[in-house]
């Protein structure tokens, strides 16, 4: 059986991860998770704790190149067959230097350890973040113009990669995440959710299970066979688009959504930052009222959004290519109320999201 290195494995891919490896028969024995964060202090649902402590957890800061090292070393002195990267900065507006260190240099290096080691298999878990945002409907071939600090760095650790000899290469790249706690403060509020630009602005999603299968699926597909650097797109298989997720989130917190338009959202571009600072006034103190209604003292989910994200970008990507590897298809194609509302629900049972 396959021995698994899941660096960043604490996060929210990395933890579903290493649930789906046991779930595939991987022997505990056989995977190691690397990540800066203590599970302690994660915010672990029961199943990924149980999941955490059947493996080996090493706490490391993967910047660091002695790092690195001492989270490939074995006892046995074997290679790690699969090495599966995400670990990353995943905060927006950051500085370039921060996205530089945390992104570029951490990926590269620990790309580097593993070609050094003779892994048979490096996936890095890229982000669809790196593809033009004036562009629909993009594959894999399509123009890489990356529109985030994120974005820039990611694709500048995918070229980076590629030049690394010896390292059998494979990339992901998965769309997003849809975001609903807004709904939960309109709810609140009792108020109009109103996003800026139109109806129409395209943001594929992918649900955590196909980004786990597609890992497993091409891990199990190219560690005998050369990948020499592949790259896969990972979306739902709709024109998911603002007015796809509002329609869910009208159903889901029964309020009224809208959109700010072309004109009015044109104008809120000139001044951008005063824009978000003032969405963010709106959202942050009635979260915080929210969860304190509920008693829950602290929570890891948050309302804020970031500059970054606000701008009239698409995320449209085509995601078909992975279902020609083996092994794989999408359980989740599209994106559903049901499947929504099973993540807030998720979200309070394990008492970080208001019950009100």
């Amino acid at each position: 059986m396959s021995t698994f290195l899941v660096l960043g494995g604490i996060g929210f891919i990395g933890r579903n991860f290493v649930a789906h490896l046991l779930e595939k028969g991987v022997s505990p024995a056989n995977i190691r998770v690397v990540d800066k964060v203590l599970p302690a202090t994660a915010w672990l649902n029961e199943t990924h704790k149980a999941a955490i402590d059947k493996i080996e957890f090493r706490q490391a800061n993967l910047v660091s190149p002695a790092s690195i090292e001492k989270a490939f070393a074995r006892d046995d002195g074997k290679p790690w067959d699969v090495v599966v990267n995400l670990a990353a900065e995943t905060k927006y507006s950051q500085s370039e230097s921060v996205y530089e260190e945390k992104i570029v240099m951490l990926s590269t290096n620990c790309a580097k350890e593993a070609a050094k080691n003779k892994s048979k298999l490096f996936i890095e878990v890229s982000t669809a973040q790196v593809y033009d945002g004036d562009k629909k409907n993009l594959d894999e071939g399509g123009k890489v113009k990356p529109w985030t600090g994120i974005g820039k760095a990611k694709a500048k650790a995918e070229e980076e990669l590629k030049k690394i000899a010896g390292l059998n290469l494979v990339i992901v790249r998965p769309a997003s995440s849809p975001r609903l706690i807004c709904g939960h403060i309109y709810r609140h509020l009792k108020e109009e959710m109103k996003l800026l630009w139109t109806k129409d602005l395209r943001i594929n999603t992918v649900h955590v299970n196909d980004v786990c299968a597609a890992l497993w699926a091409l891990s199990q597909h190219y560690q005998d066979k050369p990948a020499n650097g592949e790259v896969y797109n990972l979306a739902d298989k709709e024109d998911t688009d603002q007015e796809t997720i509002n329609a869910h989130i009208r159903n889901i917190f029964g309020i009224q959504t809208g959109f700010q338009g072309s004109i009015v959202s044109q104008f809120a571009k000139l001044n951008l930052e005063s824009v978000t600072e003032e969405v963010n006034d709106t959202h942050m103190a009635p979260w915080s009222e929210l969860l304190k209604a509920s008693n829950i003292a602290n929570s890891p989910l948050t309302p804020y959004l970031d500059q970054e994200l606000l701008y009239n970008n698409h995320l449209s990507i085509v995601g078909t290519k992975i279902e020609s590897v083996p092994g794989f298809s999408y359980s989740v194609p599209k994106v559903t109320e049901e499947r929504l509302r099973e993540v807030v629900d998720g979200y309070k049972k394990q008492g970080i999201w208001p019950n009100n």
